[in-house]
């Protein structure tokens, strides 16, 4: 999973769609009907911790899947109750599938509409442990990108890479006993993306973020490098900060402000640094079925150093929580 400042790992794309979309588009439709499948076994809990005991089976599988709401609920019992930033992951384990748009303003005058921002169905497969199978995004440009070109192959419309996540939770405390967390990651983004639109190579992203939580004030940081599996010339091990501090009112409105950093300590932009700034709202979660709520968010990014990876970026995000 990208957890790089701009919040998107493409480079430029290529046009149609191949057999790999149809790949895509098959893992895209297993993830829902998983997805479905635990929201219907999802009993009535809302959003705090339930003492119903789990339905019992003699089959260790059946078992597993019978216990997943119970599970879910006592291990998010156990951390903050924050919502997800726009660009900063969270560092709690969440439930959620989750929608992103871009619409990014480039340097040397190019536009590009980012649909998903790889974004996609996060869980809560084990004790202390969540997981992001991400969804690859469709990058859509307008405009002629002028050099200096950093990258291969000139940009156009295209997949992005897959991407995945794997969060393990650390050390926790809920609003009522200290209000904190603190959280491994391990990213990975696979060069599957169309040509022109992918990194090229594979990405290993380890990353550590923390929370802290004041009354209705919270702030989530992550601290991560990426690490290429070749191409190292060209793309470095960048560096990447992110700090989103929260405010929560009236229960429901979360306005939110991010600092973006990210730093080159080699490859083609070595010594480069960008930073973003990212004022906006979410509103959520807001339930609508026992279990299940929605939240809905957006702001607006922009960039306050020079060459950076775009000028600016209006967001906006959808989540179905369960």
């Amino acid at each position: 999973m990208n957890l790089s400042s701009n919040g998107n790992s493409s480079l430029s794309g290529g046009i149609g769609v191949s057999c790999s979309a149809a790949r895509r588009l098959l893992a895209f439709i297993g993830g829902t009907f998983l997805l479905l499948t635990l929201l219907v076994q999802r009993p009535s809990r809302g959003y705090a911790a339930s003492s119903t005991p789990a339905p019992q089976s003699t089959n260790p599988i059946a078992e597993y899947f019978l216990d997943w709401a119970p599970r879910v609920t006592r291990i998010q019992s156990e951390q903050p109750a924050w919502i997800s930033p726009l660009v900063t992951v969270n560092p709690c384990l969440l439930q959620q599938l989750r929608y992103d748009q871009l619409w990014q303003s480039q340097q040397h005058g190019v536009a590009s509409d980012n649909f998903g921002d790889s974004k996609g169905i996060e869980l809560i497969p084990w004790e202390n442990i969540g997981v992001i199978l991400g969804i690859p995004a469709w990058i859509a440009r307008t405009g002629t990108l002028q050099p200096p070109i950093r990258t291969s192959t000139p940009p156009t419309n295209g997949w992005a890479d897959e991407t995945f996540l794997i969060k393990c939770r650390l050390l926790s405390s809920n609003a009522e006993h200290g209000n904190y967390i603190v959280t491994a990651f391990m990213g990975f983004s696979a060069p599957t993306g169309d040509n022109g639109n992918s990194s090229g190579h594979a990405i290993f992203t380890p990353t550590l973020a923390f929370g802290k939580g004041f009354g209705d004030f919270d702030l989530q940081s992550t601290l991560g490098i990426s690490l290429p599996n070749g191409g190292l010339a060209r793309l470095g091990m960048p560096v990447a900060y992110n700090t989103a501090f929260q405010y929560r009112i009236m229960k429901y409105f979360w306005p939110q402000f991010e600092v973006n950093y990210s730093w080159w300590p080699n490859g083609q932009r070595e010594g480069e640094s960008q930073v973003f700034l990212t004022p906006g709202l979410i509103v959520g979660a807001i339930r609508i079925h026992d279990g299940i709520g929605i939240a809905l968010g957006g702001g607006y990014q922009v960039a306050v150093t020079k060459e950076p990876a775009y000028n600016h970026a209006v967001i906006f995000s959808a989540r179905l929580l369960f």
